[in-house]
């Protein structure tokens, strides 16, 4: 009778009325985030922009993507504490048809607004049920409409394995949320989800892209699964792990996993429950900002979680960026002869980053490096002069003291993503894997 009820309200909204409630409903997944600009063409010029739903990202070779970021439906079984879609909660419900998804998505695309589809969803009666309803919607955009731009699904837990393989052969990326860091987090605020459940299709999404990568080598014209390869999420504060906790398990889904992405979202409190924790300063936004850091370091510049932090040191230091909180704690290594060092060690002096160290390898054979030179390749000497000689002299007269560099890098006033009132922030875009500001903030 309820299910009847949802039905007839649903089928009196229009399609922009959803779009409405959907895309608000998916904006705290952190896998992009929304541009929010609404403005209305005023004669003068040609198109307009539409806010909701719209997201930005960056692909893998830099170019940034605009993207239709949506949940099938809103509605949801489950009663998560911390989720705004849960079960027990009353907001206004909506769900798409699958014609409606593609409609809306080709109509995006003829208009310049997008250039692919991020699509999630709450679970509508099961997780197979749901997943047929997006494999439907995904599989007549890919066919009937012959839409071959970027499309991001998110896999269900528990969704049967055959229509995860045949939405892995329509998909570019998918995604399973891992929710929290922990099973012991998990039972605590989302009961009706498992650790098993969610790993299951990870390791089948998994084995799906190495399996395919095989096939392709022998049979050319074999079709792609997943070829933008898999990501997933957890949320950061809303249980009591430290930054250790979450680093290792961050580090054992790249290795266990293969995973291109692991995406942080600082708890954001929307419900009220005796099991959530109070958050007087706001999100742990700056925590977050410390992860996504650290993260960097774990899948470009070489590091181990346990390099970073450890039982003794559980969590990141707030004044200072991981990789230069790390240097002043092996102080012994320093400082750096830019001129002989090897790429590892040159990779791990804060204010060098990837490319800035690839320059510096291919620089060197053409003859010695001075911090002239060093300025021209891109390294940011005002962090990096405390750590390196050039030919045996250091830039200044500088005591390799912890302290004493402390606070002169504190001093600097390290960029972090707030406001000059240090009130505001902006998340990190970081869908894929090649955003030149990211690699910035690891330096």
């Amino acid at each position: 009778m309820e299910s009847n009820l949802i039905v007839r309200k649903n089928e009196k909204m229009s399609v922009m009325e959803k779009l409405g409630i959907l895309s608000d409903a998916a904006k705290y997944d952190v896998s992009c985030s929304s541009s929010g600009v609404g403005r209305r063409g005023d004669g003068t010029g040609i198109g307009n922009t539409l806010a909701a739903g719209i997201c930005h990202s960056f692909s893998a070779d830099g170019r940034c993507v605009s993207l239709l970021k949506i949940l099938f439906t809103n509605e949801c079984i489950y009663d998560c504490k911390y989720c705004i879609n849960r079960r027990s909660n009353d907001v206004p419900r909506a769900s798409f048809t699958p014609d409606e998804i593609c409609e809306l998505t080709i109509q995006f695309y003829r208009r310049n607004y997008i250039e692919g589809l991020f699509l999630s969803s709450g679970i509508l009666y099961s997780p197979t049920y749901t997943m047929e309803l997006i494999y439907e919607a995904v599989h007549k955009l890919r066919t009937l409409y012959r839409f071959q731009g970027y499309i991001h699904v998110k896999a269900i837990p528990g969704a049967d394995a055959e229509i995860v393989h045949r939405l892995g052969l329509l998909a570019d990326r998918m995604s399973v949320n891992l929710e929290l860091p922990t099973a012991e987090g998990l039972k605590r605020l989302a009961p009706n989800k498992h650790r098993k459940n969610i790993l299951s299709p990870m390791r089948q999404i998994q084995q799906g892209i190495t399996q395919n990568k095989n096939e392709i080598a022998v049979y050319r014209h074999a079709p792609s699964f997943v070829p933008a390869g898999q990501s997933t999420q957890m949320i950061i504060g809303a249980t009591p792990e430290s930054d250790y906790q979450i680093m290792m398990v961050a580090e054992s889904l790249y290795k266990k996993f293969d995973l291109k992405r692991v995406y942080y979202s600082a708890f954001v409190s929307v419900n009220e429950d005796k099991e959530l924790p109070a958050l007087p300063g706001g999100p742990p936004l700056l925590r977050e900002h410390r992860l996504y850091q650290a993260d960097w370091l774990l899948r470009f510049y070489g590091f181990e979680a346990q390099e970073l932090l450890s039982e003794r040191k559980p969590n990141f230091n707030v004044l200072l960026d991981p990789k230069a909180d790390w240097a002043l704690r092996h102080l012994e290594l320093f400082p750096v002869e830019i001129n002989r060092a090897d790429y590892r060690m040159i990779l791990r002096v804060p204010g060098i980053g990837v490319k800035s160290a690839q320059r510096i390898m291919r620089a060197r054979r053409n003859g010695s490096l001075n911090f002239n030179d060093l300025k021209k390749i891109g390294v940011t000497l005002k962090r990096a002069l405390y750590f390196i000689t050039c030919s045996g002299k250091m830039m200044y007269p500088t005591k390799m003291e912890e302290d004493y560099i402390t606070r002169s890098l504190i001093g600097e006033r390290e960029r972090l993503p707030f406001d000059r009132d240090g009130v505001t922030y902006r998340q990190l875009s970081l869908f894929d894997d090649s955003g030149e500001s990211a690699v910035a903030a690891c330096r």
